[in-house]
């Protein structure tokens, strides 16, 4: 699936699994764990197979229920 050329610096996009993934989607955000994404060995850029984003629209919007839901601590950076 992976290993064609970054369409911002010409490295290579290799598939690695990513044991915790946060997508944000305009009804909020979803996390998905074990996650195959490709990433540019150069630059870092990440890109989504759609059968992944599918599932993240699926989840924000209520049409598949997720595993268990977090809640995320936030604090004032100073």
């Amino acid at each position: 699936m992976y290993g064609y050329r970054c369409e911002y610096c010409e490295g290579t996009v290799k598939e690695q699994l990513v044991k915790k993934e946060v997508f944000k989607h305009k009804t909020g955000f979803v996390m998905l764990e074990d996650v195959p994404v490709g990433i540019c060995e150069r630059c870092g850029y990440r890109y989504y197979h759609s059968t992944i984003l599918q599932r993240v629209e699926e989840i924000a919007e209520g049409k598949q229920p997720p595993e268990r839901t977090e809640s995320i601590p936030v604090a004032h950076l100073t």
